[in-house]
């Protein structure tokens, strides 16, 4: 895509003067973020100056800039490493310009509030934004036409203290935009492109920013502009903010100005792809200006269906968040007025409605953005059935089974999740280009033939640097909590790279059930015990207004009460993309114990998958779909009301798989040490889940289903 581009070149020409000849072509790759899902991308910028690199949390742009001038001296002399540098820059260029695939006349613009590209670019939470960037990266693999559009945070998503009771304590880091690998948009005069978006009494003033994800452009928007008020320069500093009314501020940014910005590019998007409801208000724009052509209001909405379509990922109530008509009104009203609807205001927060003619409603994002798309789509089967389940008042007169909501089960982006270790065994088994591929059934055959001593050797290897991980974190955590020194040390000695390794990280809500593990703790603990002893390692955050979600991890840490617990169990602070990583990577077995039916999907899993992981999970989401009783273990997905008696029978189910099954088959080894049904259960789920879960499939799926490309 052409549209910001120039700009990007003059990013690249600025940071390549600074840099000697031989290392010149780094500067191009690092705009792009290609780089991080190539299989020598980190590996070179490593190379340039290891210490500086972890020192920058993998920015290549501060890299290049801050690094020490001998240390950039020193790998410019580097012949090997300069030829590594040629060959990423000629690949990543060769990326770009492959001509794309598909019949689609004009790309799709994807909309989300959060992208998780990579930990230098701090403009996510969780796993709406992994997945978004998950199918910005499959779209660069399968050339497919697409532009991204979402906000740029100043301060991000909040970072994460854990005290010594288990308390959460949140702080926020300034990302300046001039040391993040984005170039500001530029118009035709050289100067900054701008665009204005009523919000509240004021013309927000929003500028953005353009990021390269292989072939990809994202824009970002961004509020921080010297003529918006101290309140305006604030509505894009951080995502998920509290503030009810700068949340809605953020959402007339998201949505009104992704169409006027895209506009203003020169862009007309076949299709709007709105992930989450978020960037729903964007159909006022669009539906204004099918009025000033001149088109009638119901001419005028039918041509905005046509081009959105819509993506529900969550039926928890806070994902699907609804406001009062004073709150509406006040910091939306004069969107409202300008969209040129008949009925005016009340039509304008009818359609946010699930009633449209109850008054007394709130309005939410969610009514809004199923009205007035032309196709939803929940993120796996079983989210399909509640989905439609829970939206049928919208429709009335319709039977829940013919509610307008399709699925399309998410996938994950398999280069970038695929571990180091096993990354190797299947590059040795499943063929050249086996990645292009992934989402073929038939490529992930040769599993069955791979050797187990192999394919055990690459869990041992991935379990040990996730140990060493462990060890080297939890000491650091724990003194900074203020814990006890013998504490502290247990982290840094107990952790057993032969030990088998149980992981649960994932956002906190009280709906994930964390404090299933703390239920019953006399067992919990005879689990950490003994020749069979096994260990867990926790992470996740629960958001700051969320009060329940922080006492899981309170009540999770007075297991510390027990001395067995130090050397056996840890609770790693300030997850990120990074860590996550690191231990779907590692852990021999991942826990997902959601109350049902409250999982939309859960991606954490299938990661865990691809690495050689096998899933002990509720029947809810994604593994209602991939378990298929060989593969990994199950707890019951049913629904009941008693969500106490529930959780009590959960947690029993939880530990007697632990108990009876999974330690016992772990431990089961042959003459030479392999636990050979472990390994042959880590085969099937490689072969069931490797297709089925990947980000491939899932954007296929979207061309073809959704967006009406193929493929």
């Amino acid at each position: 895509m052409d549209a910001g581009l120039r700009d990007i070149e003059n990013a690249v020409s600025d940071l390549a003067s600074t840099l000697p000849a031989p290392l010149q072509p780094l500067a191009r790759v690092a705009y792009d973020y290609r780089w991080c899902w190539s299989g020598d991308g980190a590996a070179v910028f490593r190379a340039v100056d290891a210490a500086h690199w972890a020192r920058t949390g993998g920015n290549p742009l501060r890299l290049l800039t801050e690094a020490p001038r001998k240390a950039i001296e020193r790998a410019a002399a580097d012949a090997a490493l300069c030829e590594r540098i040629a060959a990423l820059a000629a690949q990543l260029q060769a990326e770009r310009t492959r001509a794309p695939a598909g019949d689609a006349q004009a790309p799709v613009a994807f909309v989300c509030a959060e992208f998780g590209i990579h930990a230098s670019l701090p403009i996510y939470s969780g796993g709406l934004g992994v997945l978004a960037g998950d199918i910005l990266k499959q779209a660069s693999d399968l050339a497919l036409p697409m532009v991204g559009v979402g906000l740029l945070y100043r301060n991000g998503y909040f970072h994460q203290r854990i005290d010594a009771s288990g308390m959460q304590h949140e702080y926020w880091i300034d990302a300046a935009a001039d040391r993040l690998p984005c170039a500001r948009l530029s118009g035709p005069d050289g100067q900054p492109l701008t665009l204005r978006v009523p919000v509240n009494d004021e013309e927000l003033i929003v500028q953005a920013w353009r990021v390269d994800v292989g072939r990809i452009p994202l824009f970002l928007l961004d509020t921080d502009v010297a003529g918006n008020s101290e309140i305006g320069r604030w509505t894009t500093a951080r995502l998920y903010e509290s503030n009810r009314a700068i949340r809605l501020a953020q959402y007339a940014v998201l949505g009104i100005g992704a169409v006027r910005l895209l506009a203003a590019l020169g862009i007309e998007p076949s299709v709007y792809h709105l992930n989450e409801g978020h960037p729903a208000l964007g159909v006022f724009e669009l539906f204004a200006r099918e009025r000033a052509r001149g088109l009638g209001e119901d001419e005028a909405w039918r041509r905005v269906r046509e081009r959105v379509i819509f993506t529900t990922h969550t039926p928890v109530r806070a994902g699907n968040e609804s406001y009062t008509r004073e709150l509406v009104l006040t910091m939306l009203g004069r969107i409202a007025d300008a969209s040129g609807l008949a009925g005016g205001r009340e039509a304008f927060l009818a359609l946010g409605r699930v009633d449209p003619g109850d008054t007394a409603q709130p309005s939410g994002m969610t009514p809004l953005a199923l009205r007035t798309s032309r196709a939803a789509n929940a993120v796996s089967r079983r989210h399909g059935q509640v989905a439609r389940a829970m939206w049928q008042p919208l429709f009335p007169g319709r039977a829940v089974e013919g509610v307008p909501i399709g699925h399309v089960t998410n996938g994950v982006h398999v280069p970038s999740w695929l571990c180091a270790p096993m990354r190797r065994v299947l590059d040795r088994h499943l063929g050249a280009g086996w990645l292009a591929r992934a989402d073929r059934a038939e490529t992930w055959l040769p599993v069955a033939g791979i050797p187990a001593a192999e394919l055990w050797a690459a869990r041992a290897e991935a379990r040990s640097e996730l140990v060493e991980m462990i060890r080297r974190r939890s000491i650091g955590d724990r003194l900074r909590r203020g814990d006890p020194l013998t504490y502290a040390s247990a982290g840094a000695h107990g952790f057993d790279p032969e030990r088998l390794t149980i992981g649960f990280a994932r956002r906190l809500a009280t709906y994930k059930r964390l404090h299933l593990v703390g239920l019953m703790p006399e067992r919990a603990l005879g689990l950490l015990s003994g020749e069979r002893a096994l260990q867990f390692v926790f992470a996740g955050k629960a958001h700051p207004d969320d009060g329940p979600g922080k006492e899981t991890v309170q009540r999770l840490f007075e297991l510390k009460r027990s001395p067995i617990v130090a050397g056996r169990a840890a609770f790693l602070e300030d997850y990120d993309i990074e860590l996550a990583a690191q231990l779907v990577g590692g852990c021999d077995v991942w826990v997902n114990v959601p109350r049902p039916p409250l999982e939309a999907s859960g991606t954490s899993g299938m990661k865990s998958a691809l690495c050689g992981g096998l899933q002990l999970s509720v029947l809810d989401g994604w593994w209602a779909e991939g378990y298929d009783g060989s593969n990994g273990w199950a707890v019951d997905g049913s629904v009941d009301g008693d969500h106490g008696a529930q959780d009590w029978r959960d947690a029993g189910a939880l530990f007697d798989l632990l108990e009876r099954e999974i330690v016992p088959m772990f431990h089961e080894r042959d003459s030479d040490g392999i636990p050979q049904r472990w390994v042959a259960m880590m085969r099937r789920s490689l072969t069931s889940n490797g297709a089925r879960f990947n980000a491939a499939r899932m954007v296929r799926q979207y061309a073809r289903e959704y967006y009406g490309i193929g493929c």
